[in-house]
């Protein structure tokens, strides 16, 4: 497993450390991680320059995780990890004779699409052109596509979850998303009386420990092909996290919106470009049906549970012993973060 230290790697592994017809799994990583799972080696590898053939003969799938956020100043490095990285993933897979390559997409690979109604997974994966996110993922899916011409041997499937959360993932998301200024006290949901009511901005989340049980369902399944939407139940817009959290929906101009996420990021204040912003308003929701229907997966834990579980997260400061999730990556009283030019580079 390519990328195994992140929010759905570690998930993954916990899935598949409990698996009986799992034998055993290589995480490979830049960074080795001070975490211990049952079935798991860990080797540090590099996406980007290291040879990674080696790693992967007499694997029976490769599963590519491998992705960064930040640095978001830095287009040039993002890319070569995120597109170069994971098609030279996906050629060494080849290479190496494995059968089989599963990899972590996203709803942010779509093109702009509705959102009062389900799309399915033939809606186009264009990307939404303001965010490199979206822009990278598009990418990457044509890519698969040259590559799933190129090695009809290898088996190919494609996972496009919403916004993915859990407890343990919370300090490394409030890195990536919010940065050092953001104060955990205000994730408690008693302190949250309002909730911005911005046109378009409804959203799909997902468990990470769904998302690792889906790549379980897959590796395990060898009639599993192609991409899979997934998403909790309810999607998740002003009423409905106002609901969840006792809180009230204020309307909130989005425009407004986008420029005061530009501006803050211009100042070094969250390290997000507005682009996130966009692609949030602009994704389409999500019909879910292929992949409960095709792996028999089904999310054990709503949209509601999600939230709540990441919040609880930031509350208390939660991660787990691996660099992109560790408390302590940003350093004390989060000064690797500020070092770093907040969106600069890595902490």
């Amino acid at each position: 497993m390519v990328g195994a230290t992140g929010n759905v790697g570690t998930s993954v592994l916990r899935s598949l450390s409990t698996e009986p017809r799992v034998e055993s799994v290589l995480g490979l990583a830049r960074r080795r991680p001070d975490l211990t799972i049952p079935k798991v080696e860990w080797t540090a590898a590099d996406v980007v320059n290291d040879d990674l053939a080696p790693h992967f003969r007499k694997a029976d799938a490769v599963v590519c995780l491998a992705w960064i956020i930040q640095p978001s100043r830095d287009l040039n490095r993002q890319w070569m990890t995120n597109v170069e990285g994971t098609t030279r993933v996906a050629r060494a897979t080849a290479e190496a004779g494995v059968p089989a390559f599963h990899y972590a997409s996203s709803v942010g690979a779509y093109s702009p699409g509705p959102k009062d109604r389900a799309v399915d997974e033939g809606w186009p994966t264009g990307g939404i052109p303001t965010s490199y996110y979206g822009r990278h993922k598009a990418e990457v899916e044509r890519r698969l596509d040259r590559f799933e011409q190129e090695s009809p041997g290898v088996r190919v499937t494609r996972m496009r979850p919403g916004l993915v959360f859990k407890r343990e993932a919370a300090e490394g998301v409030r890195r990536l998303f919010a940065g050092p200024f953001f104060p955990n006290l205000l994730a408690n949901p008693s302190l949250i009386n309002l909730v911005p009511e911005i046109e378009d901005l409804r959203s799909q989340v997902v468990h990470s420990y769904d998302v690792g049980e889906a790549f379980r369902l897959a590796i395990l399944n060898e009639e599993a092909r192609g991409a899979y939407n997934l998403a909790a139940e309810p999607v998740l817009d002003a009423a409905e996290i106002g609901r969840i959290l006792n809180a009230r929906p204020v309307p909130f101009p989005a425009r407004l919106a986008r420029a005061g996420a530009d501006l803050s990021w211009r100042l070094r204040l969250q390290p997000v470009p507005p682009g996130w912003l966009d692609l949030s308003r602009q994704v389409p929701i999500m019909s879910t049906q292929k992949a409960r229907a095709d792996l028999g997966w089904a999310p054990q834990f709503s949209a509601d549970e999600t939230l709540l579980d990441m919040l609880e997260g930031l509350r208390s400061g939660a991660g787990l012993e691996t660099p992109p999730l560790s408390p302590k990556t940003g350093g004390p009283f989060r000064i690797r973060e500020f070092l770093t030019g907040v969106g600069g580079r890595e902490p």
